[in-house]
């Protein structure tokens, strides 16, 4: 299957990629009539380190929520470690059954489970709504002697292991997009030099201190050092040119390939469907505030609201797709 086929696959059902959370919710409001009540207590959990997309997810629902009235009061805790899996297992293991927690996820945690052979899935959750999709985007210092995407393209054709990317976890969003990339340049993807981390603060801090060729990560993550005039953006891998962002796209640059990053929330197994109504009618309350509205513009990133049969649906598909393109590019074998 060519490379832009898997990635308008990935970006037709959008990337699961770093947002964990667990909103705790107090279990007295989830009786009848839950939905118009306010909630009174909100645990988010993000499974990852703070400063990356997961983490700002969390922290932007916590705003969000109390604004809206939708929650009296949010916590945000950090579970780190092989792409959210440790906080996607202790999700399973430890709230079984529990109505008042949430974790915020994304499509890197469809790729990470697959690539660490995690011993929980998303298949043991209980799915609440996909919040927000990104553009992804490949950047370097500004004093890289890289001033186009083309060039990296050449660089990685010439040398893939010679070429070194900082990104999120193994198998998360921006390890695929850097495989795909090394396909789409004509390089074997199997042999890139990707280097994965936890948080996307420490994967910005490599790239800024020039530890690495290229970064690759949600726009938004960039955003502040490029109008700081730290980074210059080589090139997005949304379909079409995102305003504000002076790169152009990678098929406009020749190069085949759309891929988008999505983060949406999961309830622990086991809580019962009126529980489950509870959860999804406050994050829907939440996701139509002016204050979520307002929160979507700063951030850059594209209101994405999916629940129900439909999320439950894209859920299985992204990780037939992500195992499909993961295998193609000898990522799982």
């Amino acid at each position: 299957m060519p490379c832009h086929s898997h990635a308008r696959g990935v970006s037709r059902r959008s990337a699961l990629f770093g947002l964990a959370g667990a909103l705790a919710l107090g279990g007295a409001v989830l009786g009848p009539g839950a939905a118009q009540a306010q909630l009174a207590e909100l645990k988010i959990m993000a499974p990852a380190s703070p400063g990356g997309g997961w983490d700002q997810t969390a922290r932007s629902m916590q705003q969000a929520l109390v604004t809206s009235g939708t929650v009296r009061s949010v916590q945000v805790t950090n579970v780190t470690g092989a792409g959210g899996t440790i906080g996607l297992a202790q999700l399973v293991s430890t709230a079984k059954g529990d109505p008042n927690q949430l974790m915020v996820m994304g499509y890197v945690m469809v790729g990470a489970i697959l690539t660490n052979k995690a011993p929980v899935t998303l298949a043991q959750v209980t799915p609440i709504a996909r919040l927000t999709e990104e553009t992804e985007a490949i950047a370097v210092p500004v004093n890289s002697p890289l001033k186009t995407v083309q060039e990296l393209a050449e660089a990685i054709k010439a040398n893939p292991g010679k070429v070194t990317w900082a990104g999120g976890s193994a198998g998360g969003t921006d390890h695929i997009a850097a495989a795909l990339f090394a396909k789409a340049a004509g390089a074997d993807p199997a042999k890139i030099n990707y280097i994965p981390f936890s948080g996307g603060g420490e994967a910005l801090a490599a790239v800024l201190g020039g530890k690495v060729t290229a970064g690759i990560s949600g726009y938004g993550e960039f955003e502040s050092q490029v109008k700081a005039g730290k980074l210059r953006i080589l090139a997005v891998t949304a379909p079409q040119r995102v305003e504000g962002v002076d790169a152009p796209t990678l098929t406009e640059a020749g190069i085949p390939l759309k891929i988008t990053n999505w983060r949406g929330v999961v309830a622990p197994p086991g809580i019962t469907p009126e529980q489950r109504k509870a959860l999804t009618d406050a994050v829907e309350k939440m996701a139509k505030s002016p204050a979520w509205q307002d929160i979507l513009k700063q951030k850059g990133w594209d209101d994405a609201l999916l629940t129900g049969e439909a999320f439950d649906k894209l859920l299985k598909d992204e990780t037939a797709v992500t195992a499909e393109v993961l295998k193609s590019v000898g990522l799982v074998k």
